[in-house]
């Protein structure tokens, strides 16, 4: 069997597949997490954005080559060197002060890509991220606010905070403490309640409390939360909502007697999710 030599590269070889003229090709080639760091090394100086962004969000690219792209034109380059797990601490410190803005057309606002991206790295410092925490802009504070690495003091701040997706972005962190968690159950917005109620980590008592809550969808997310205890899924499965009561039935905590009682349900959706329950 003969084998390919430096001479006789195959089709698919990084190195040839990193000079195609088609960017996009570059470009898959800059994403692949199979690629040399000596090739992404090349691809990082490539002319296309595009390349150089997949180069600087591909976690095998050298920290020499991360620390050149940290300093790109471009801010869609630099915002993904922000979410790389190889960037350094002094990186997203400098990436955390990049007022690079992008409109968002969904919004109709510009937004701090850059600063939101370096709000949820990994590799963010204490101290950088309490900065951005407390940003002026609320889309950096909303980035900031899903980042595990958040301190409880700066986490018990943010539950207050005036813009909801930053406190909806704390009731779904996995770092969140028991009793901001409580807290967030109550929020007066609809979609917080549910985030804190989906979250696994929610106490018993406050998903208890949240049973009996005005809003369907969260009487729903409760229903899911696999912490609830059968007696309270057995009140949940008299709800008038469908939703409500294929969730109670699709919960593994629900009692075979609820079951039996969903099998005969109105609701079809129901029924077979509780057939299915029982077998």
């Amino acid at each position: 069997m003969s084998t390919l030599t430096e001479d006789n590269k195959g089709p698919d070889d990084p190195e040839e597949l990193s000079r195609a003229w088609d960017w996009h090709v570059r470009r898959k080639v800059a994403w692949s997490a199979d690629t040399p760091e000596k090739i992404l090394d090349v691809l990082s100086l490539d002319k296309v954005q595009w390349v150089r962004e997949a180069v600087a969000g591909n976690a095998r690219a050298s920290a020499p080559t991360l620390a050149r792209l940290a300093e790109d034109s471009s801010g869609f380059v630099r915002s993904a060197v922000a979410l790389n797990s190889r960037a350094t601490s002094d990186i997203i410190e400098m990436l955390a002060a990049d007022e690079m803005v992008d409109y968002d057309s969904t919004l109709q606002k510009n937004r701090y890509l850059v600063k939101e991206a370096a709000a949820k790295s990994a590799c963010i410092n204490a101290q950088t991220l309490a900065f951005l925490a407390r940003d002026s802009d609320e889309h950096v504070r909303a980035a900031a606010a899903t980042n595990p690495l958040l301190s409880v003091e700066t986490m018990s701040k943010m539950v207050k905070d005036v813009f909801w997706e930053v406190r909806n972005n704390i009731a779904t962190n996995p770092s969140t403490p028991e009793d901001l968690l409580i807290y967030l159950s109550a929020d007066r917005i609809m979609d917080v309640r549910v985030t804190a109620a989906q979250n696994p980590r929610t106490p018993a008592t406050a998903l208890e409390a949240q049973a009996t809550d005005r809003s369907w969808e969260v009487r729903e997310a409760v229903a899911r939360n696999e912490k609830l205890e059968g007696k309270i899924l057995d009140e949940l499965s008299g709800h008038w909502s469908w939703m409500v009561r294929v969730a109670v039935a699709e919960n593994p905590n629900t009692p075979v007697e609820t079951l039996k009682r969903l099998a005969e349900d109105p609701d079809q959706s129901v029924q077979k999710a509780a057939r299915g329950r029982i077998g």
